[in-house]
């Protein structure tokens, strides 16, 4: 009789063993070859589906993670009337939570130079990387600041460093190491990086003229 896992499309069973053994093995120890094995087909049937492990990878982190790409791609397109804090908010959420899954699924890689590096050349040729979001949040804080929503001498490219790289080291700091939890919460740490990074983003208000002058 078969079992639900049998019945499931081979695509989707590929993706399911992937992120499996990324979870359980990491990305450097994760072959082609056992991704196969795990999803019950053959290496040449999953080369008919992926070009690569890249590609698998990258689809990993589309489907089965918080999906941060597509939300900066929405505030890029149309950032709404809820102003840049609440943008901003959605936007560190997004991210504590993406990288606190995809940092352990990827820190295997950094041991191996060797494959790093053909990792990354596959990825570049997937036109995908973790570039991507940091220049998807920079393009949106220069659209912000462009409408006069932000200083006009706020450096976007900056910002989107700050907001990105805090999000992400946090989850190499506590969520990537066992027994050792986060001081806050996802969220007094994001409103605190966001009340934080907005200091020296937003206009400065309208100040009343100093007494005796006019």
């Amino acid at each position: 009789m078969p079992t639900a896992k049998s019945t499931r499309p081979t695509r989707e069973r590929i993706i399911d063993a992937a992120e499996h053994l990324l979870r359980s093995a990491g990305l450097a120890r994760t072959t082609t070859k056992e991704i196969a094995r795990e999803a019950g087909c053959s290496e040449a049937a999953l080369y008919k589906h992926y070009r690569s492990k890249e590609e698998i990878f990258v689809r990993v982190l589309r489907d089965r993670l918080p999906r941060l790409n597509p939300l900066l791609d929405e505030l890029g397109q149309d950032p709404g009337g809820l102003g840049v804090e609440h943008n901003l908010t959605r936007v560190a959420e997004h991210a504590v939570r993406f990288y606190q899954q995809s940092v352990p699924l990827a820190a295997s890689l950094f041991a191996e130079p060797a494959l790093r590096k053909r990792h990354f050349e596959g990825m570049k040729e997937l036109g995908q990387g973790p570039h991507i979001p940091l220049e998807a949040l920079a393009r949106y804080l220069r659209a912000e600041r462009d409408r006069g929503a932000l200083r006009a001498d706020a450096d976007p490219d900056a910002a989107a460093a700050l907001l990105l790289g805090a999000c992400s080291q946090r989850a190499f700091v506590y969520d990537a190491s066992e027994g050792m939890p986060p001081p806050q919460s996802t969220e007094e740490f994001t409103a605190g990086l966001v009340r934080t990074l907005l200091h020296s983003l937003l206009p400065d208000p309208d100040k009343s003229p100093a007494p005796g002058t006019s």
